[in-house]
């Protein structure tokens, strides 16, 4: 499995494509598949690299963006949402609801993105977490 490989130095790609029991094959939301491998390899965190901010308040303001929240308050806002941030955060609380202790959407065209998410006090996007 994926964590065979890990501990033997490889790093896995995982292609975000399904199949039927014909054969079929079927695009599978990589944001779902992700948040899924997460929580089934029992990830501490996933992170989601995107082209904005984190998850923004109001999607038009890049300025609104949401630094921390719960899942609660991802639940809350989840059914109002349009576009891809909604799968995005979708996954975060599947994973999290899996064990997974914290997802994070950042943007991945910021030089070192997860390293200042993750090493700084303030971050550069959004955490969410089970609760505070």
């Amino acid at each position: 499995g994926v964590i065979e490989h890990v501990s033997s130095d490889y790093i896995p790609v995982i292609a975000s494509v399904g199949a039927d029991r014909e054969g079929r094959s079927y695009n599978v939301n990589a944001d779902e598949a992700a948040g899924a491998v997460a929580g089934a390899i029992g990830a501490y965190k996933v992170v989601f690299l995107t082209d904005v901010a984190g998850w923004l308040a109001d999607p038009g303001n890049s300025e609104s963006l949401i630094r921390q929240a719960t899942i609660g308050q991802v639940q809350k806002a989840i059914g109002e949402l349009e576009g891809g941030m909604r799968p995005k955060l979708e996954a975060c609380v599947d994973a999290i609801n899996e064990g997974v202790t914290a997802a994070h959407i950042l943007d991945g065209r910021i030089p070192h993105s997860l390293l200042l998410e993750l090493f700084t006090d303030e971050g550069i996007g959004t955490k969410i977490e089970a609760a505070p």
